[in-house]
């Protein structure tokens, strides 16, 4: 059972076909052709003609040369008269056939021509038999002889060179030849070989041109997507190795497809959980903080007050987070809209930074800002550029506390001026208390790519430097070969 279940899934291969094709063309000469030669040689014994019945007398070759080369030794010592009635009488039996003798001399004593209808149309095509031989007329003879043109059984009068008695000669016409050598072989069958030949290049050729178009519609399936992005189904096809591919291929678009869907569900499920926990925790935390605030203007101990300022903060980068929340929610759903607007960046940097300066100063951090005074206008959002700005400040703060440094510049990199903001912190690889889940610069990401800004960030173990530059069109190169 196992066998023919193989033998059935073998069968249903391109593999199996490919080597029938193979056996095809091995088998072609030594099964083919005499498969052919038999039926063609049948099929001409039904159709064509029956030889006439004068023919048979020449059917055998063999059999006249022994009938003349006798005669030959029976006319040994014969007078001329007797000779010419001797062959005069075998011309009346041979009446297809040219019958002449020469004598010693070389002078040609007796010829008969051929009488009766002739197998094919347009009579016997022989060379006149000369009357009297010459050495060149004799090779000559000889010459044609030898081609068959026609076929001459040639014989000395007595059978015997030396006897110098001449020579009799029998000439039977090609058409009686052709009708026997040719008989069930002519232009048909070469045109049955090439047509043989011609199926078997076709048969190969639709066998791979066949594949390639199977394989150039999965190709187009896989290039071309719908409008969730997505391949297109192929049909399924025949049951062997592309058609098991297609199978998979269909598999594989459809798990994408409910892939797809699933992620599209969780992804709406996750924004309204954000939501609704941005939205629920912001009262306890506000409740929270009062009630702190509260508790701060009793009389507590240093470590008490300590502990509430701790506490205080918290709760703080806790709000800061529940914003990044929200604004990441709304940002990475498409839902925010950006008013974007031409405005001198520089002066954007300078009154966010003096916003923050008094906080780093409380903090001992040492400040370094270099603006050049001529304005750089780019479009952005105001308040989201600040929102920008802000998170990369707080990332300094909370981050950098290690390197105390905040640097602020304007440098001409590539032909472009960009903003660079630096500190000397251990890095966004180090470990910080205050260490969040990156939803700060996942924020930063979102909003540069919303106004059309580049931006990188080089962290070591020294310090983390983070340039921002106005992303340049496409240049065309006209000399590009």
């Amino acid at each position: 059972m196992k066998g023919l279940r193989r033998f059935q899934s073998l069968r249903r291969s391109l593999l199996f076909r490919y080597l029938l094709i193979i056996l095809a063309a091995l088998l072609f000469i030594p099964v083919i052709v005499p498969i052919t030669i038999t039926l063609y040689s049948i099929f001409g014994g039904f159709t064509r003609e029956d030889t006439p019945k004068e023919y048979a007398l020449y059917s055998s070759v063999g059999k006249l040369e022994l009938m003349w080369h006798d005669e030959a030794r029976k006319l040994l010592g014969q007078p001329p008269e007797g000779i010419t009635q001797r062959l005069r009488s075998l011309s009346e039996t041979y009446h297809l056939a040219r019958i002449f003798w020469v004598d010693n001399e070389g002078r040609t004593q007796l010829i008969t021509e051929p009488s009766g209808p002739p197998l094919l149309q347009g009579g016997y095509s022989v060379k006149e038999v000369p009357s009297y031989w010459t050495a060149v007329e004799a090779v000559s003879f000889m010459k044609d002889s030898t081609a068959l043109k026609p076929l001459a059984i040639v014989a000395f009068v007595g059978d015997q060179a030396e006897a110098g008695e001449g020579f009799m000669v029998m000439q039977i016409p090609e058409e009686i030849k052709n009708a026997k050598y040719a008989a069930g072989l002519d232009k048909w069958y070469s045109i049955a070989i090439l047509g043989f030949l011609i199926a078997f290049v076709v048969s190969s050729w639709l066998f791979f041109i066949m594949i390639r178009r199977r394989l150039l519609r999965l190709q187009t399936a896989m290039v071309f997507t719908g409008l969730e992005g997505l391949p297109q189904l192929v049909p399924p096809g025949k049951p062997d190795e592309i058609g098991r591919l297609e199978e998979a291929f269909n598999t594989m678009v459809t798990e994408l497809a409910a892939s797809r869907s699933r992620e599209t569900e969780e992804e709406g499920l996750r924004k309204r959980l954000v939501a609704n926990l941005s939205h629920d925790l912001r009262t306890p935390l506000t409740v929270i903080r009062s009630h702190l605030h509260v508790l701060g203007k009793e009389d507590l101990s240093a470590r008490g007050q300590e502990s509430l300022e701790l506490m205080d903060q918290r709760i703080e980068s806790l709000g800061g987070l529940i914003d990044n929340l929200l604004a990441y929610n709304l940002l990475n759903s498409g839902r925010m809209t950006l008013k974007l607007e031409r405005k001198d960046v520089l002066r954007l940097l300078r009154e966010t930074a003096a916003a923050w300066y008094p906080l780093w100063e409380k903090e001992g951090y040492q400040i370094e800002i270099d603006l050049e005074a001529a304005p750089l206008y780019w479009n952005v959002d105001v308040s989201w550029f600040r929102r920008v700005l802000d998170n990369l400040f707080q990332n300094i703060l909370r981050h950098a506390r290690s390197g105390l440094y905040v640097g602020i510049f304007t440098e001409i990199r590539g032909g472009n001026r960009v903003l660079v903001i630096s500190d000397h912190g251990g890095g966004l690889d180090g470990s910080t208390d205050s260490k969040g889940a990156g939803l700060g610069l996942s924020i930063v990401d979102l909003l540069l790519k919303r106004m059309e800004l580049e931006w990188s960030m080089e962290s070591t173990g020294q310090g983390t430097e983070i340039t921002i530059w106005k992303r340049l069109p496409d240049r065309i190169i006209l000399n590009k070969i």
